[in-house]
């Protein structure tokens, strides 16, 4: 199966949403704790092995690091029915293109940083959840062998609070057997809240467990139609 998401670039590492690229097209945020490998999720997904930074030393994601993927414009017409099979994101004919981004979050609740620098995250990010117009969706990486956090379940409540659509991988699923792995997707999928527009699936970058299952979900919040606009803060 062809990868929806192969040709993605870094773009630039943002301090600020105001450095953000112009907030236009549509972007999916990358979100999680900083030990749950979020940038292995990310390489996994695009095909693109040293496009997030990861190391053995969780939080050196310090920036909102912004990558594109080809526009839709790139694909040609005359060869439509075959771009739709290799890109899912290519546009219908004579629809106008669309910029299309993921977004890393930085990582939380880990990283060994200064309380100034961990302040300046948690605003910039809540600034960015309820600001950037262009957002389509949270992917929210966790690991599938703990509990979610109180940073994960703040996020799934900013979701449900706003309507915003979130997928949630729950990695590193080689460290469980297969049943272990089902069991605890089945008992997170019954804690959602009724009215959550969420849903989730077992992910392992290093096995490649439910890497084209997610690269399909990434799609589909992509192409989700913005509805209404959050609250500026």
């Amino acid at each position: 199966m062809s990868n929806p998401l192969q040709g993605a670039q870094f773009v630039l590492a943002a301090h600020r949403v105001s450095q953000l690229p112009a907030d236009r097209g549509a972007e999916v945020a990358f979100a999680g704790r900083s030990n749950a490998g979020k940038s292995s999720a990310l390489n996994a997904l695009t095909g693109h092995k040293g496009l997030a930074r990861t190391s053995k030393t969780p939080g050196r994601t310090q920036q909102m690091v912004s990558f594109s993927l080809p526009p839709y414009k790139d694909v040609p017409v005359s060869r439509a029915q075959d771009a739709q099979e290799r890109l899912p994101l290519a546009q219908a004919e004579g629809e106008p293109s669309l910029e299309v981004r993921l977004v890393d979050l930085p990582g939380y609740g880990y990283a060994k940083v200064p309380q100034e620098l961990r302040e300046h995250w948690r605003q910039e990010i809540d600034r960015y959840l309820h600001q950037r117009r262009s957002l389509r969706g949270v992917v929210l990486i966790a690991d599938i062998r703990h509990p979610l956090k109180e940073f994960d379940r703040m996020m799934l409540d900013f979701c449900f609070a706003t309507g915003l659509p979130c997928h949630l991988l729950l990695t590193k699923a080689d460290k469980l057997s297969r049943n272990q792995a089902a069991q605890a997707l089945a008992a997170m999928r019954k804690s959602f809240p009724d009215g959550l527009h969420a849903t989730a699936q077992v992910f392992s970058s290093t096995a490649g467990t439910g890497v084209d299952e997610a690269r399909a979900a990434v799609v589909a919040l992509l192409r989700q139609p913005r509805e209404g606009v959050h609250q500026d803060r």
